[in-house]
């Protein structure tokens, strides 16, 4: 993690006023625990995230990828994590795309004991919260985790704001953006106009809390 605080310490050094995160996916998982581990952190924007920290994708420093590890340290020590359960096949197998959502439902499953050391304690962050899921995320439940989120922060008497729509995937397109390209290796979900309206959606939200000019709820 210190990967991430120490650019917060670039930023701060450097006369900024207001540090601000946005992170995608695994990007939301390192966001939200950057603001958990160094309070200058403002706001994040977190989109299409995990609630809880997950195991490495791809090799670690020793060139291997098992076993299992965690994908972040802190002061040398390793984050608690979840494992992937590598019982799990595709729904349709076969050469093309995949979705691997149930990939992760399967994990999440499997080692349910590891579940809460794993959660991402977002109730701790003095940052502000702005959460971006689709309902039709096929990588992982991203929605289910960012309700998770938003319910963790609402029972420490905090506030997260979630912005989403059911039909929209993994990949939000903020205005501006094309669409994001069709993958050989995975099915994300969604759909292109989806994508782009909960983008859209999202848009004001994001630049308001960036800029610090609007009232923040649940």
């Amino acid at each position: 993690m210190e990967t991430f605080t120490t650019a917060v310490d670039f930023l701060t050094t450097s006369g900024a006023r207001r540090i601000g995160i946005l992170g995608v996916s695994k990007g939301a998982e390192a966001a939200l625990l950057t603001s958990v581990h160094d309070p200058r952190v403002d706001v994040v924007i977190a989109v299409s995230p995990t609630s809880r920290v997950w195991c490495n994708v791809g090799p670690g420093f020793d060139g291997e990828q098992r076993p299992y590890r965690s994908s972040w340290t802190w002061q040398g020590q390793p984050l608690p994590f979840v494992p992937m359960d590598d019982s799990w096949t595709p729904v349709n197998p076969g050469s093309g795309p995949v979705a691997i959502r149930g990939w992760y439902e399967l994990s999440e499953q499997s080692f349910a004991h590891l579940l809460p050391r794993a959660e991402i304690p977002v109730d701790r962050a003095r940052a502000d919260l702005v959460l971006v899921a689709g309902g039709d995320d096929a990588m992982w439940p991203s929605l289910r985790f960012a309700e998770q989120l938003a319910e963790r922060r609402r029972s420490a008497g905090t506030t997260a704001h979630l912005i989403t729509r059911h039909d929209a995937g993994h990949r939000p397109r903020f205005p501006g953006e094309s669409p994001a390209p069709a993958s050989p290796h995975f099915l994300y979900g969604g759909t292109p106009g989806a994508d782009a309206l909960l983008g859209e959606a999202a848009w004001s939200h994001i630049l308001d809390r960036l800029s610090n000019t609007a009232p923040f709820s649940y």
